[in-house]
């Protein structure tokens, strides 16, 4: 993924208003990003607990969506899949992740969810850059880029959820 600016950033939501997109609070490290190990750029907001967000390139341009997931904690023995990344995670390690659908039908009040890892370092988990904490990554016969391709297809069927 290609370095963004918050100006990028910002202008990318899809599921949200100019003004919400304004009041978002955005990483303050984003020159330290590995932004060529990401195939998105994702975060929680520090300030509400509930939320994260998720910008992504579609199309040559960044695509952003706001994200809520439940703040009620799993058990530790508790083991989830990210639906992305297919990382297990023990505990509280991945969460449902609902978005507002783009568009008409998102101010209706519809929406779509996704169990992600619930730090959203998915891409990171896969190219073996960013070890867990529990859980573990299955052993796969497919190489990395091939597991790198299935998260980005993952992510894409869930953006594509969004804007139908």
């Amino acid at each position: 993924m290609k370095p963004l600016t918050e100006q990028e950033i910002r202008s990318s939501f899809i599921n949200c208003s100019k003004g919400e997109a304004k009041r978002i609070s955005l990483p303050r490290d984003l020159d330290e990003r590995p932004w060529d190990d990401l195939d998105f750029l994702g975060w929680r907001d520090p300030g509400a607990p509930d939320r994260s967000y998720l910008v992504t390139e579609r199309g040559g341009r960044p695509v952003g969506v706001t994200l809520r997931f439940p703040s009620a904690q799993r058990g530790f023995l508790h083991r989830s899949m990210c639906s992305l990344c297919l990382t297990t995670h023990r505990g509280s390690g991945v969460s449902l992740m609902t978005a507002r659908k783009a568009g008409a039908a998102g101010r209706e009040g519809n929406s779509v969810g996704v169990y992600m890892c619930a730090d959203l370092a998915c891409s990171l988990y896969v190219r073996g850059k960013k070890a867990l904490d529990t859980g573990s990554r299955f052993e796969e016969s497919l190489t990395t880029e091939e597991q790198i391709a299935r998260t980005v297809d993952h992510l894409t069927a869930f953006l594509d959820k969004l804007y139908a």
